[in-house]
């Protein structure tokens, strides 16, 4: 089975949550998903104010549809929604 590179983006219920405690509670949900494993975490200003937390892991294959990962991280405290903007097998 391949590697697949999966992006999600979170967005905050308001500007004003705490995205460093979204980040460290959806990277350990990204943990238990997924296994130990690479990610990114960036920053990213939405409008109004609002940035939302984009996370880029990677995921064996094997593990199927990223639904229950999605729905675990929408119970966080201070998220609004979770989307996966992108998913692609890695190369090599």
């Amino acid at each position: 089975m391949a590697r697949v590179i999966v992006t999600l983006q979170i967005m905050p219920e308001s500007p004003n949550e705490n995205l460093k405690n979204i980040e460290q509670h959806t990277l350990a949900s990204i943990q238990r998903f997924a296994g130990e494993g690479e990610t990114k975490v960036t920053i990213e200003p939405i409008a109004f104010g609002l940035s939302a937390v984009k996370i880029v892991f990677v995921m064996d294959e094997k593990i199927g549809s990223t639904e229950p990962l999605e729905k675990d991280i929408a119970k966080i405290r201070g998220v609004s929604s979770v989307e996966v903007t992108d998913i692609r097998r890695a190369v090599g």
